[in-house]
């Protein structure tokens, strides 16, 4: 009996020193470090209007509807933009549920921008990201819709891009991915403008 606890002394002292470290010590330190260095992206990169209330994430996407908005893509997330549902539809190519909501999606979407049923649709406006939540719409995306959101607003078409280049994201790097509209900062761009 005095041999098993020689052997359980050193493993139980072991177990509490690591979850010291690992359950209070490290969190603390990277909690820290976070806080100082990267305070924004520490807090759920929240974004304010002009009155300082918060809006939502960057890091998140939101529905907008009205025809004086920029829409994001489609949501598969619970039932849309659901932040603790995030995932994407799961339906393959050659499920038809999917094809009836992309046929189903295009022809709003060219409906809502006045385009004929010839006009090209880009992809990201009629399918959902791999989490549902994709706060980016591609430039192309963007700048179809500006003549709607400016005919909505009573703006120029050459002010409402001058919004969709201010609130363009580079690519990574200048060269991993895809340059990017937040449609959130965007659509608050919009609304300051008043």
């Amino acid at each position: 009996m005095k041999a098993l606890f020689s052997e359980l002394r050193p493993a139980i002292s072991a177990t509490l020193v690591l979850a010291a470290v690992t359950c209070g010590v490290y969190p603390l330190v990277v909690t820290g470090i976070s806080q100082a260095a990267f305070k924004s992206k520490a807090h759920g990169s929240l974004i304010t209007d002009k009155d300082g209330v918060v809006r939502g994430s960057s890091l998140l996407g939101q529905n907008f509807s009205g025809a004086q908005y920029f829409h994001p893509r489609p949501s598969a997330a619970g039932m849309g933009y659901d932040a603790t549902s995030s995932s994407g539809s799961n339906l393959g190519p050659t499920s038809q549920k999917l094809n009836d909501a992309l046929k189903e999606r295009i022809t709003a979407y060219r409906t809502e921008n006045g385009f004929s049923d010839k006009e090209a649709v880009p992809a990201d406006a009629v399918t959902a990201s791999g989490s549902g939540l994709d706060p980016h719409i591609s430039v192309k995306n963007a700048v179809l819709q500006a003549v709607r959101v400016a005919k909505a607003r009573s703006l120029s078409v050459e002010k409402v891009k001058e919004l969709v280049a201010a609130n363009t994201a580079k690519p990574d790097l200048g060269i991993f991915g895809d340059a990017g509209v937040n449609v959130l900062k965007l659509n608050l761009s919009l609304d300051a403008l008043k």
